[in-house]
């Protein structure tokens, strides 16, 4: 493969001379093709190369035997090489090299008609064949250009998805931690918890005694206070009587003692309210 990808790079160098060789996509297909297009090339290289020399070996003969006719030719018409003027030489150089250019067996009229039909026919072909690569070369530029463009916005689209995926990682990480603290965190709360409800049970803790217990005995409390309130209100007119009148005297000894009755009764609950928070 290391081999392939060398002779593919000096090939395409060679093709495109000083041009930058265009970007393309480098996998184990590419190499192969682009392999096997150098191949083909050099084969058709060396192919074009001993045609050229086998050609110039015949121009050489032709050359010769041109020579040899053309001295035959003049003396068969009686003229010496020197006789002929130079625009007539020149005219009939450029004939011989027509007529080898066209293979033709001999300078007529009627064999340089079809060679060289043949050979306006021939650049109209190759013309056509031109035009036909140069469109197939436009569009695997075009090709190239896209597999390019598509090739960036992939290596961008990896990068972006790479950045998303160690967010979530992190983020999945710290999740994960978190879990482990609150885990521990609620195993030491549970401990704590049943600790304490030995504790409570070794120490023989009544129902009583508890934070709704307490509650409920405060409430009792201030309701106890708010039915007081009517009570003072009463004794509120007694409050400026003469202690003369025996009547007054009576009311106010039973409006004192009810309201003796409901202190003490009020300092029991607190009392016993405090005991239990001191226990507690």
């Amino acid at each position: 493969m290391c081999e392939k990808s060398k002779i593919v790079t000096q090939w395409l160098s060679k093709v495109f001379g000083q041009q930058p060789v265009p970007e393309f996509e480098v996998n184990t297909r590419t190499v192969e093709i682009l392999h096997e297009l150098a191949e083909s090339s050099e084969m058709r290289c060396r192919e074009i190369t001993l045609l050229i020399e086998d050609h110039e070996q015949k121009a050489a003969e032709y050359s010769s035997d041109g020579a040899h006719l053309q001295e035959v030719l003049l003396q068969g018409v009686g003229l010496q090489p020197g006789g002929v003027s130079k625009p007539t030489v020149d005219l009939l150089s450029v004939l011989e090299g027509t007529a080898e250019v066209l293979k033709l067996r001999d300078t007529s009229l009627g064999s340089f008609m079809p060679a060289i039909n043949k050979l306006t026919n021939d650049v109209l072909e190759a013309e056509k064949t031109n035009r036909r690569l140069q469109r197939e070369l436009s569009a695997a530029r075009k090709k190239m250009t896209a597999t390019v463009v598509l090739r960036k916005k992939l290596q961008d689209d990896l990068m972006k998805i790479t950045h998303i995926q160690q967010v979530e990682a992190a983020t999945a990480e710290e999740r994960l931690l978190n879990m482990d603290f609150m885990k521990n965190k609620s195993r030491d709360l549970t401990c704590r918890n049943k600790m304490a409800q030995e504790k409570l049970q070794s120490r023989h803790m009544e129902d009583s005694l508890t934070h709704q217990a307490i509650l409920q005995l405060s409430e009792k409390i201030a309701v106890l206070k708010e039915d007081m309130l009517p009570l003072k209100k009463k004794l509120e007119p007694y409050s400026d009587l003469s202690p003369s009148p025996a009547l007054a005297r009576v009311k106010i000894e039973e409006a004192k003692r009810e309201l003796a009755a409901l202190d003490a009764q009020l300092e029991q609950k607190v009392d016993f309210m405090n005991t239990c928070l001191d226990n507690h």
